[in-house]
């Protein structure tokens, strides 16, 4: 099998992605442009993290149909391992559309709905002995997004072949942010989530990212990275917060920054940065993403 550093697990499908310069509201009808490319949170990190000379394996389902077919062909285009990816017969390949405008995200749907059929089953190679097992667990990083449904969450938050992996975990999406309720008293999962999905785990508004990530430390977490645009970003652990801005930048893009966060952060870490470092270093990439440069 092909050699890999890190396995991302959760969402690879088609990104539809509409921007706009214009200032946009509902209903408005505006010239700009359509692009097509491989996405899905999962796909964002392993994308990233390739830019850092990381190679990510992906753990998904990705059907047998034609965009699936171009979907595997590009995301081995783009450096990620392919080998352990569910293929399915009978369900179609994923796909997100989202609006942009001047004003940011308009709306957005992600028809994550054969990911979250296939369940477990993304998961057999390490169960099977192809990456780990029950006896011989994976002990090695792990992106995970929380496009997976709350029942496989659960399983995994709880599973003997997850033991002793290096868990890093996102929501996805503030309307998805509570699956990761089984991470958050979880010794070995680090959370990656914007201030509103802090305040959707913790049941309630906090006034900017480091009261967030001391709320989400009391309720029992491990580790949090909680970011808030442009604003002040903030790490908590046991032993206190950290914080950093993220430079001012002309925003141009905003669909998959907190992957690309939340990618440069383990890429940081793993290159050796100390904890201030590669927190000023992840929003340092996730600002170069949004002003549509490249974050490595």
């Amino acid at each position: 099998m092909t050699q890999h550093d890190i396995l991302c697990i959760g969402a690879v499908l088609w990104d539809v992605i509409g921007r706009s310069d214009r200032v946009m509201r509902v209903g408005s009808d505006v010239p700009g442009r359509i692009t097509r490319i491989p996405g899905g949170v999962a796909m964002n990190i392993a994308m990233t993290l390739q830019q850092f000379g990381l190679r990510p394996a992906l753990l998904t389902m990705i059907g047998r149909d034609e965009e699936g077919e171009e979907l595997m062909r590009a995301a081995g285009r783009l450096g990620c391992v392919t080998d352990y990816v569910y293929r399915s017969d009978d369900l179609p390949t994923d796909i997100y559309m989202a609006v942009e405008g001047a004003n940011g995200l308009i709306a957005a749907i992600a028809d994550a709905h054969s990911l979250e059929q296939a369940g477990d089953k993304i998961l057999r190679a390490l169960s099977d002995g192809t990456l780990g097992s029950v006896a011989a667990p994976y002990d090695g990083i792990i992106a995970l997004d929380g496009n997976l449904t709350l029942d496989l969450l659960s399983e995994i938050a709880s599973s003997d072949i997850f033991a002793k992996a290096d868990l890093r975990v996102a929501p996805a999406s503030p309307g998805k942010a509570e699956r990761l309720l089984p991470f958050l008293m979880h010794s070995r999962a680090t959370l990656y989530v914007n201030l509103e999905e802090a305040g959707l785990l913790t049941k309630a508004d906090h006034a900017d990212a480091p009261t967030a990530a001391q709320a989400l430390i009391d309720r029992g977490a491990a580790r949090v990275l909680v970011t808030d645009g442009g604003n002040t970003a903030a790490m908590g652990t046991a032993e206190g917060i950290l914080t950093a801005t993220p430079p001012e930048v002309l925003v141009t893009r905003v669909t998959g920054a907190g992957d690309t966060f939340m990618a440069a952060h383990i890429a940081a870490e793993r290159a050796g940065e100390n904890a201030q470092d590669a927190l000023a270093a992840a929003l340092v990439a996730a600002a170069t993403y949004v002003s549509g440069g490249s974050p490595a």
